[in-house]
């Protein structure tokens, strides 16, 4: 039995490595691409324009919840209109170049086309809807311009980088900033949808259940509280669908798991407000199911159904090219674990270990710019440890800010800091 179930986890993930892979890479040239100053300075004002110009940024970019959040904060609090804040945080998390490669190569086009867009009309709608009934009126509100910040280095003075730099920059993010913070959901969603496979009877949604209304309505109960990235959302619908779950209710769940969670909820209502909140959850659920109902028209008519998927399974099954991406994407896998829940507290058993004076021990706060997320903090976390002297460090994401102990040179710790791909604040 436990063979079997095995099988049906690797059998997921071969399928999906070639297509990680490639949307990890399509991840990575639009971080070198764009900065948050970009996005900033045109979302301000409550208008139209700029609920659609959210949207359009959120869609393509490769930001989880993890970053999506604090992004929206800083948005809102760099004056953004609560309008165009809620599209950016409805069309955000639900789906990224990186999912869109993933989608196409594991659910068809139809999926891959339809989720975006989707999104996209999701987050416009959420905007009007926060605009005309949000609890703050920012119509004249407009973004504060700190200068276009360089999405590589975080610098706002002119200059320019070479090739080297730009693809060295590509590769740290996409294999290694980026996939950090999707790489636990990712291993979850992918076994959570080889125990789907395995203990879920063939045919099981439309034999107990045989109600599209219902099928949708489960997957919001069940989506809403929990969290699961976009990409990750993928072999689990795929794996419903499978048993007999219909498209429009899978995409309800790839919909609502994404971008609603408790503790995205919880955080947005100490930000935002509760009507803010309730507008944000009213519109991802009820135009989620409107779009389910949509998809399963497309179906209909197209009778397009899990061909695609069947075939894309046969041929995973083979040993052809799938299994050497899905070496690499294992090594890369692994290597992203061993850095978010390892690295970080070898790092500071080594600093620890380190002979310091009791006499000359300090403690120097210093005040971070561009962190957005826990891997961020971590990031900056396992690079000040690694400096000559420094026995601790905590990060705090909220004040963003660094609480460094030992004897050590501030110079060299702002290096550090700097070489991890962030700035300290004068």
């Amino acid at each position: 039995m436990l063979g079997e179930l095995w099988s049906e986890i690797v059998r997921t993930f071969v399928a999906m490595a070639p297509y990680l892979l490639l949307g990890l890479t399509f991840a990575g040239i639009l971080h070198v691409m764009f900065s948050k100053s970009i996005i900033v300075r045109h979302l301000g004002g409550g208008t139209f324009a700029s609920t659609v110009k959210a949207a359009l940024l959120g869609v393509p970019l490769p930001l989880c919840s993890c970053g999506v959040l604090p992004t929206a904060v800083s948005l809102r609090k760099s004056r953004a209109s609560e309008g165009a804040t809620m599209s950016f945080l409805i069309s955000t998390p639900q789906t990224g170049i990186d999912s869109i490669v993933a989608t196409y190569g594991m659910l068809g086009p139809v999926f891959a086309v339809f989720r975006p867009v989707a999104a996209f009309v999701m987050g416009i709608v959420g905007g009007v809807l926060t605009n005309l009934f949000g609890a703050e009126r920012a119509g004249k509100a407009r973004p504060e311009d700190s200068g276009a910040q360089c999405p590589m280095c975080y610098e706002t003075a002119p200059h320019t980088h070479g090739i080297g730099e730009k693809l060295s920059s590509m590769v740290r993010y996409a294999y290694g900033s980026f996939l950090d913070d999707i790489a636990t959901h990712l291993v979850v969603g992918i076994v959570v949808s080889g125990v789907i496979a395995f203990v879920v009877p063939e045919g099981f949604f439309s034999r107990y259940m045989g109600n599209t209304f219902l099928e949708m309505l489960l997957m919001i109960v069940g989506g809403i509280p929990l969290y699961v990235c976009a990409t990750a959302s993928i072999p689990i619908a795929m794996a419903l669908m499978m048993k007999g779950l219909s498209p429009g209710a899978a995409f309800v769940f790839l919909a609502v798991g994404p971008a609603t969670n408790a503790a995205a909820m919880t955080l947005i209502g100490n930000t935002m407000g509760k009507r803010f909140v309730a507008i944000y959850i009213g519109t991802i659920a009820v135009l989620s199911v409107a779009a389910g109902y949509a998809l399963n028209g497309v179906f209909a008519v197209y009778g397009e159904g899990l061909q695609h998927i069947h075939e894309h399974e046969h041929m995973a099954a083979g040993f052809n090219w799938s299994i050497l991406f899905s070496i690499v994407f294992l090594a890369m896998l692994v290597l992203s674990l061993y850095r978010k829940y390892v690295a970080v507290h070898v790092e500071r058993l080594r600093a620890r270990t380190r002979a310091v004076p009791a006499a000359e021990e300090q403690t120097t706060v210093l005040y971070i710019n561009g962190m957005t997320c826990n891997h961020c903090a971590n990031n900056v976390t396992e690079s000040l440890l690694k400096v000559d002297g420094v026995t601790d460090a905590h990060v705090d994401l909220a004040s963003k800010s660094a609480t460094v102990e030992g004897t050590f040179d501030i110079a060299e710790a702002r290096k550090a800091i700097a070489g991890a791909g962030y700035t300290v604040a004068d």
